[in-house]
């Protein structure tokens, strides 16, 4: 029973907190005299209003799916990985590093060796605050912090002077790939109506499987989430710490990577010098938690926060809303995801007050059937 109550509440926790988020969101938008009916009216209408909508929500869900599941297998360690956008965008550079070298390679060998650099990559990214973890005891927060920022400023360096001319279609942006390199498939852009949706799609549900099954039913698993809970008691049962430590980052740099790849050779085609930290690592920690860290939940997290951010664009065409009251509808979902004790504890005592009434009507009952016993033995005297 108490399985099955905590079941209900792992479940009604991000339902809760969607249900919130929109609810603050409607709250500002009246504040400020747009009309929240029309407005998630328009977002819903924009994001899934057609075909072709409906394609650039997945693509916008594909990347999504492997930085919450990076976050997802760090956190189970554990360990708190901030730096799902850095190992992103090395996974991102080198598979368009790939492409670009080799172009006259077969596709299907072509495209496995991208996917496989750019995979590497991303886990050499994460292997760095693992083993600085493991051997030094250093924090993953801060590391991870402050290689986002590395790993941004050496891709721009790699841009501008590392890249070979001929890749060049100026200081700031790389030719485009070919379609030997590419992830995007006639068939799949013909049934989202011209979308930028690609096989990264695919690659992105393989992964929630692969998870899941990597998690729940191998070794590698079972020892993540154990160190996850006591690395001690996981040491003195035999298992290597550090060892697990620094897989746990480097499988979780692997996915984010993975993640970057989709956005190279699926959605942009190209690599042009990033201003900022990629969003997909930040909005990949946000569907991480809204998910519960649970592979089906964050496949469902992912479709929700892509149908905010293309959706969004609707909400000023449709309802003249600014786009920056959709972010405050995202923070107020994450809000909300954070304070999730709040809301459990709100839960909880919505369930007590329940299993309390249940408990005093049964307890009632009891006491009743005695004196119907003793009225009836009476009536036999």
């Amino acid at each position: 029973m108490n399985d099955r109550g905590e079941k209900i509440r792992n479940l009604l926790v991000p339902i809760i907190s969607v249900i919130f988020g929109f609810l603050l969101g409607a709250i500002i938008m009246l504040i400020f005299g747009y009309n929240p009916g029309l407005a998630y009216e328009s977002m819903l209408k924009a994001g899934l209003g057609n075909m072709r909508s409906i394609g650039e929500v997945l693509r916008q869900a594909s990347p999504l799916i492997f930085t919450a599941l990076g976050f997802a297998v760090a956190s189970a360690a554990g360990f708190f990985n901030i730096g799902l956008s850095g190992q992103a965008l090395c996974g991102w550079v080198s598979s368009i590093w790939v492409a670009l070298a080799f172009p006259g390679l077969p596709k299907p060998v072509l495209v496995v060796l991208c996917v496989v650099v750019g995979a590497i990559a991303g886990a050499l990214a994460g292997a760095i605050p693992g083993a600085l973890r493991a051997f030094f005891g250093t924090s993953e927060v801060i590391t991870t912090i402050m290689l986002n920022y590395v790993f941004l400023y050496v891709s721009t360096y790699m841009i501008h002077n590392v890249f070979p001319k001929t890749f060049m279609v100026n200081k700031d942006s790389t030719n485009m790939i070919g379609d030997a390199a590419s992830l995007r498939v006639m068939w799949l852009t013909r049934a989202f109506s011209g979308s930028r949706v690609s096989m990264g799609l695919f690659l992105a549900l393989l992964a929630l499987i692969a998870v899941w099954f990597i998690m729940k039913k191998t070794t590698l698993g079972f020892e993540i989430r154990a160190v996850g809970l006591n690395p001690f008691a996981s040491e003195y049962a035999g298992m290597s710490s550090r060892k697990t430590i620094i897989l746990s980052m480097m499988l979780s740099g692997t996915l984010a990577g993975l993640g970057g790849v989709i956005e190279g050779l699926g959605t942009y085609q190209n690599f042009f010098v990033q201003t900022a930290s990629l969003s997909i690592g930040f909005d990949g920690m946000a569907v991480s938690l809204l998910g519960s860290n649970s592979p089906i939940g964050i496949l469902f997290a992912a479709l929700l926060f892509s149908v905010l951010k293309i959706g969004g664009l609707g909400m000023q065409t449709g309802a003249n809303v600014p786009f920056e009251i959709v972010n405050i509808v995202i923070a107020s979902i994450i809000f909300f995801v954070g304070i999730n004790y709040a809301i459990r504890l709100l839960v909880a005592k919505t369930g007590g007050k329940k299993k309390a009434t249940v408990e005093v009507t049964e307890v009632k009952e009891v006491e009743s059937k005695p004196d119907q016993k003793d009225s009836q033995e009476g009536g036999e005297l």
